[in-house]
């Protein structure tokens, strides 16, 4: 008997893709909120900043619970994708990436906002005086200068996602092959005092944790050392 039976692979391959389709979606619209926050002197800095950080401090449950309500069909975004002819983005795939982009939002804006802020001024003002344009400057000078912050807004954001439960259960469900991810998937097994799957499962979540983890601190220690 293998160790993982077919829900457990199948878990896996959609925790997989929902990571990286929410990694994805986050590195896109996170890039433009994280050098706002890093350049602006509005007085909404602080109230957006505190939106992206909300996740940090809010149970996932009570995100859960507001996204569903709003997904739902009496809910204003369930009305307008209703109205689109889409359905209802509560329990499906879709709805899971909604939810795990709000979730994990702090996880990638943060690391980007941090890697802007401390490119500071010189070397923009370097490329002004050389005519660059302001899209000139932010691909050809920022990017290549934040690489370190992209790296760390990626892989948190992508093993944020990975390790959800509270949010995923409660717009996805449980719904086999559709929307039970790896943590639900463990917590079904529990429930079923099936621990022996649960144990592998919960293991190599444990081990993927871990590994993330060397990662970013290995590779800061060896920044710090180039530098």
């Amino acid at each position: 008997m293998l160790p993982i039976d077919e829900s457990g692979l199948a878990a896996i391959g959609l925790t997989l893709k929902l990571a990286s389709v929410t990694t994805l979606i986050l590195l896109l619209i996170g890039t433009p909120i994280a050098w706002w926050l890093a350049r602006t002197d509005s007085r909404l800095r602080g109230p957006i900043g505190a939106v992206v950080a909300l996740p940090l401090v809010l149970p996932p449950s009570v995100l859960g619970f507001y996204l569903l309500v709003a997904m739902g069909p009496n809910g204003p975004v369930g009305q307008l994708t209703q109205w689109l002819g889409l359905g209802t983005l509560a329990f499906s795939f879709a709805g899971l990436v909604v939810g795990s982009v709000f979730y994990s939002m702090p996880f990638v804006v943060q690391p980007l906002q941090n890697a802007f802020e401390a490119i500071g001024e010189r070397p923009l003002e370097a490329a002004a005086t050389l005519r660059a344009s302001p899209l000139d400057r932010f691909v050809h000078v920022v990017l290549p200068l934040a690489r370190p912050g992209f790296v760390t807004a990626s892989v948190l954001g992508f093993a944020h996602t990975v390790g959800e439960f509270g949010v995923v259960l409660m717009i996805g469900g449980n719904i086999p092959d559709k929307t039970r991810v790896v943590s639900v998937q463990i917590y079904d097994h529990v429930e079923a005092m099936e621990y022996a799957q649960a144990h592998w499962l919960a293991a190599g979540m444990l081990v993927f944790a871990f590994v993330v983890l060397l990662m970013l601190y290995g590779g800061r220690r060896a920044q710090v050392w180039r530098g």
